[in-house]
């Protein structure tokens, strides 16, 4: 198995990538990685070259470039090449932790999708607290697609539930809508058609609406939801657990010395309460729908981040995640066209 990786995208490009690689290289002795960037950057962190070759990339997409017309103009990308290399069977799977916009184009335009699926969903793990038989859950769209039919919707259900099962080892995932309220006519009238479409489906285990403020208890092993709406429940669940986790530090260094003392005794409890809401120990995130693994990891990912992150990708290849969803939306081109008409 081999991974084509940008080594030039994220904070801490390329050191932190490198060395992520090289650790995953060590935990892995099946993987090989074809690693793009600027030779004369990448080459010299390299320690051992044991399975990682480096593949000349001398331009770098930025954060600040703008991601359709970057990808189109810098063909000599470290995101654009690694993703060709996956296109061309030079690679099985493609890895950056670069500009997110860039990267999903590049997986769209170079990679491809599946053929039956319209829109593929960007999907993200995140933590179950305090529920000793459920530790994660998976949760897409979270940002590829800002404008989502219920279509889209009802297709994301169906890979959120094959990344469940092969991914999470779940076997009868329970996939829940994301909506503002639990009862079944919950919701604007593209909810309410995506929440029959989805009831009706004897191949979903659908468990129907879920509400925002129940997803980290661990109501649903696959939440769905259009991509503008994922994207916010994300970012505000990470902005609340770092909020909260500040302000709690805040109060406690302000109450004197009293409270600097009870902060160094509760300072394995705060580390353990980090660690719970840190969803990077799970890998990036997986742009379901394509032809092969595309993931996206967090632009401040450092070696450990990337490591998981390639631990993700391995079971991606592994249990062959892509063909899976390739051979089921072949063999049901017809239900598919028949679900898309009905929701029109």
């Amino acid at each position: 198995m081999k991974i084509a990786v940008d080594a030039m995208g994220g904070d801490y490009a390329p050191t932190e990538v490198v060395k992520g690689v090289e650790l995953a290289r060590d935990a892995y002795p099946d993987l090989e990685f074809l690693l793009y960037g600027q030779e004369e950057k990448v080459t010299p962190l390299l320690a051992d070259t044991t399975r990682i070759t480096v593949m000349p990339a001398p331009e770098v997409i930025t954060m600040e470039d703008e991601p359709v017309r970057a990808i189109r103009r810098k063909k000599e990308s470290s995101i654009v090449l690694a993703a060709t290399a996956v296109r061309e069977g030079e690679a099985d799977a493609f890895l950056s932790a670069g500009n997110s916009g860039a990267v999903l184009a590049a997986g769209l335009l170079i990679v491809g999708r599946i053929k039956g699926i319209d829109r593929p969903g960007l999907t993200t793990t995140l933590p179950v607290l305090q529920k000793p038989d459920q530790s994660s859950f998976v949760m897409l769209d979270v940002g590829a697609n800002a404008d989502t039919k219920p279509f889209n919707v009802v297709q994301y259900a169906i890979m959120g539930q094959y990344y469940a099962q092969s991914i999470m080892n779940v076997k009868n995932p329970r996939v829940g809508l994301l909506n503002n309220g639990t009862e079944a006519d919950k919701g604007d009238q593209n909810h309410r058609a995506i929440h029959d479409a989805l009831a009706g489906m004897d191949s979903i285990n659908f468990v129907g609406n879920v509400e925002s403020r129940d997803l980290l208890s661990g109501v649903a092993d696959v939440v769905v939801t259009d991509g503008f709406t994922g994207n916010a429940t994300l970012k505000a669940i990470e902005g609340t657990a770092l909020s909260m986790l500040k302000l709690i530090k805040g109060e406690i260094m302000s109450g004197g010395l009293g409270g600097k003392l009870g902060a160094a005794m509760l300072k394995p409890v705060f580390k353990n309460v980090q660690s719970a809401m840190d969803y990077s120990q799970y890998g990036g995130a997986v742009l379901l729908g394509l032809k092969a693994p595309v993931v996206k990891t967090h632009g401040s990912s450092k070696a450990g981040t990337i490591k998981n992150t390639i631990a993700q990708i391995h079971e991606l290849l592994e249990t062959h995640s892509a063909e899976q969803l390739i051979s089921y939306f072949d063999q049901h081109t017809d239900e598919m066209a028949a679900l898309k008409e009905s929701l029109k």
